[in-house]
């Protein structure tokens, strides 16, 4: 069952639009330098084995996962995304899943779970706990997470209207600067009014914060989080962080490194050997009793 919170309305309803369903289904190849070497850390260690890919949108990481592994499973929320991709990849086990509630897969099959493109920052701290946990749950021991998030202290957190209001760019072409200018006039109303309704919803907290964010012209609601915070969050579910590469660059990130030109993170974390199953909220909270 798919949740419904204000976030979900709000994010759905831009995916939904024909303009992302149009580049979601034409999208291919890396987001970025960072995803192509955290593929490539992961590479040998899968290879051949059951993978999951969640979030899968219209399909643009089902060739490079496939290439590791025909074992290959892809869940998306949103029935739109779910036959886009079909209708991209026919023959591929595609279903719709909310991932933070994937009851219908096995406990510790998978061998690498990926959650590409920051799709897990659509959803609120409580909804992003219920996927960790779900992960923890289908990954086999010493399986790998990879998933992607964005940095609170990154460039992309304090954007704001002002992303929407440059000017045409000079040229010698009159079409080119006509062409600018009508993205602006066109862009910037809608921007507006979605920043100023989605703004309401901006909350700071401890290691985190939810935030509009410029994509989709401020029409996305998301998570931020701190790296630290969020190596943390894994290890309570029993996910060690190996290694975390930035958007930049294919060199891992190191300790004590400047972060503030970092847009998103790619965590890779390993369930550890023989892990204990965690138990759902409803769970915990009884047993905490």
């Amino acid at each position: 069952m798919t949740a419904d919170t204000v976030q979900d309305r709000i994010n759905r309803h831009a995916w939904r639009s024909w303009g992302a369903r149009r580049w979601f289904g034409t999208a291919s190849d890396w987001t970025d330098p960072g995803e192509a070497a955290a593929i490539a850390w992961v590479a040998d260690q899968v290879r051949g084995q059951p993978i999951l890919d969640v979030g899968v949108g219209g399909g643009r990481t089902v060739p490079p996962l496939r290439a590791l592994s025909s074992d290959y499973t892809a869940v998306d929320y949103m029935p739109e995304m779910v036959a886009i991709c079909r209708r991209n990849h026919p023959g591929v086990r595609v279903e719709q899943m909310d991932a933070r509630d994937m009851a219908a897969l096995p406990d510790g099959h998978f061998a690498l779970v990926m959650f590409s493109f920051n799709g897990i920052d659509a959803v609120d701290h409580a909804g992003r706990e219920a996927i960790l946990r779900e992960f923890a749950r289908v990954l086999r021991p010493g399986g790998l997470v990879l998933f992607s998030t964005h940095n609170l202290r990154g460039p992309s957190y304090r954007e704001n209207l002002s992303k929407f209001l440059r000017l045409p760019r000079l040229s010698a072409n009159p079409v080119a600067v006509g062409v600018d200018a009508a993205r602006v006039l066109c862009n910037l109303p809608l921007a507006t009014f979605n920043y100023l309704r989605h703004s309401r919803l901006n909350r700071e907290f401890d290691g985190y914060a939810i935030r509009v964010c410029a994509a989709h012209k401020f029409g996305i609601v998301i998570f931020y989080t701190e790296l630290e915070a969020q190596r943390r969050a894994l290890a309570r579910l029993g996910l060690h962080t190996e290694v975390v590469f930035g958007n930049v660059d294919a060199a891992p990130l190191r300790d004590g490194q400047d972060l503030g030109e970092v847009y998103w993170f790619h965590f890779i974390a390993r369930k550890a050997a023989g892990a204990v199953r965690q138990p759902a909220g409803n769970e915990r909270a009884v047993n905490e009793q």
